[in-house]
């Protein structure tokens, strides 16, 4: 009996595992969301002044003595922002370091932000909805890839106005790989799924832009559409852009009416599309079931 076959047998406990595994998960999001950004902010400094200084016609720039401590995913190790304590394992588990600690720095006392327990209580949460629905199996964990790789690009596009191809393009040629397998969908329409969904979105740009003269989007959005019609084929992507569009008038009316925020200040698109993408990667055979009994008759 391998690994999944003994999951599949106990769906309780694979449940519990996932649960577990998700909370984890969700922490380590935590990480990529405030790292990520940073990352690139450093590595695109060093370009840019990389690129400035191999021009002669261009004023070279000082050299820069300052030797950067090293900075990614996993060092230095994480401390708090008041006091720069350093956060130890015990102090790290998943929304029950929280609780215990009464949302404090066990230092300085200081206030640790709720995001982060919500963050990875929604992953665990999100990743046993995934399971349940897609099923103990191969594509299960793909999808669990799949939703993962949407928490950390939602929350990380609320946050910078950025989508990091560092994770859309590899979620574009991971959704290729799985359907390729006929995963979800077969090839083809994954293949057309992931052009038509970039075109589509670059085509809208190009419009707005011209009639405009602004950028109404990013071509971080443009590679997301590309990803979700990847792995769900080109038949979803109407689905996908209708949801998207429901979901940011939902979400923006309740931010203008809570929260009092400016209607001029411009609201990134790629939550929208990732929220989108998830309900109908999980729930968007069910939804067009129902809009065609609606107005076809059953």
């Amino acid at each position: 009996m391998d690994f999944i076959s003994a999951l599949q047998t106990y769906p309780s406990f694979c449940f519990t595992v996932t649960l577990i595994l998700g909370l984890l998960v969700g922490s380590f999001l935590n990480v990529v969301i405030y790292r990520l950004p940073k990352m690139m902010e450093r590595d695109w400094q060093e370009q840019c002044r990389d690129f400035l200084n191999s021009d002669e016609s261009i004023t070279r720039l000082p050299p820069n003595d300052s030797k950067q401590e090293p900075f990614n995913l996993m060092v230095p190790a994480s401390t708090c922002p008041h006091c720069g304590h350093k956060i130890r394992p015990w102090e790290n588990i998943p929304v029950a370091s929280y609780l215990f600690l009464r949302g404090k720095c066990s230092s300085c006392k200081s206030g640790i932000s709720l995001r982060y327990p919500i963050i990875e209580l929604v992953t665990g949460l999100l990743s046993v909805a995934v399971i349940y629905y897609v099923g103990i199996n191969w594509n299960g964990l793909a999808a669990l890839v799949f939703t993962w790789s949407l928490i950390a690009l939602t929350m990380i596009d609320f946050d910078t106005y950025l989508l990091p191809d560092d994770i859309t393009l590899p979620l574009l040629w991971l959704g290729l790989i799985v359907n390729s397998f006929s995963g979800f969908t077969d090839l083809p329409s994954a293949l057309w799924g992931a052009i038509a969904g970039y075109l589509s979105l670059w085509s809208v740009y190009k419009l707005f832009k011209l009639i405009t003269g602004k950028e109404g989007m990013g071509y971080g959005d443009f590679k997301l559409l590309a990803a979700l019609g990847a792995w769900m084929g080109w038949q979803m992507l109407p689905q996908i852009i209708l949801l998207s569009s429901l979901v940011g008038a939902v979400i923006g009316i309740s931010m203008i009416v809570i929260r009092g925020r400016d209607k001029n200040i411009p609201i990134p698109f790629g939550p929208y599309l990732a929220i989108a993408g998830w309900i109908a990667f999980v729930w968007g055979d069910v939804i067009n079931q129902s809009y065609l009994k609606l107005f076809i008759g059953s």
